[in-house]
């Protein structure tokens, strides 16, 4: 029983390392050629937004609307797939909730 909370300890401390790092990991995402780019950290936390003024066209809201959102998704899917492949090596691959 020593052993198994022991192991239970070891692993607690490992994903409480690895979920440090992940927040100080920066992302970034784009959309637009660049147009609009998105950074994130690690723990889906969105950092900055950037809108190049090519594309603020005030007539054309939706189509900017359109890149921020495309560029935010593309942030969060790198941010949780980054998360996944750092976490998953150390729960063997266990879907833990609240870790991504």
């Amino acid at each position: 029983m020593n052993k198994f909370v022991r192991q239970a300890q070891e692993l607690q401390a490992k994903l409480a390392k690895a979920q440090q790092e992940l927040g100080n990991l920066t992302l970034e995402a784009s959309s637009g050629g660049g147009a609009v780019t998105v950074t994130i950290d690690g723990q889906q936390n969105i950092q900055s937004v950037k809108i190049s003024p090519d594309v603020v066209d005030p007539e054309d809201v939706e189509m900017l609307e359109d890149l921020v959102l495309t560029a935010v998704r593309e942030a969060i899917a790198k941010s949780k797939e980054t998360a996944a492949n750092q976490l998953g090596g150390l729960t063997g691959g266990l879907n833990i909730p609240g870790l991504t």
